[in-house]
């Protein structure tokens, strides 16, 4: 019984390093836009217009809000 705790005890640790892992990736692949000033405004438009569709489409799908 006790490895049983143990392995369920490895999974917690696992889900924060695949989190991590994945976050790690996503700004090592968008550093490069931010170099430069156009593609830096650029990106962070995109981002932002990104989280605001996503928040609205949420909002509308679970009528929080009325749109």
């Amino acid at each position: 019984m006790g490895d049983f705790f143990q392995n369920v005890s490895r999974y917690p640790r696992y889900l924060i390093t695949f989190t991590l892992g994945i976050f790690f990736f996503l700004f090592k692949s968008v550093q490069p836009l931010f170099r430069t000033p156009l593609t830096a405004i650029a990106t962070l438009g995109l981002l932002v217009s990104s989280l605001v569709f996503l928040t609205l489409t949420l909002r509308a799908m679970l009528g929080l809000a009325s749109v």
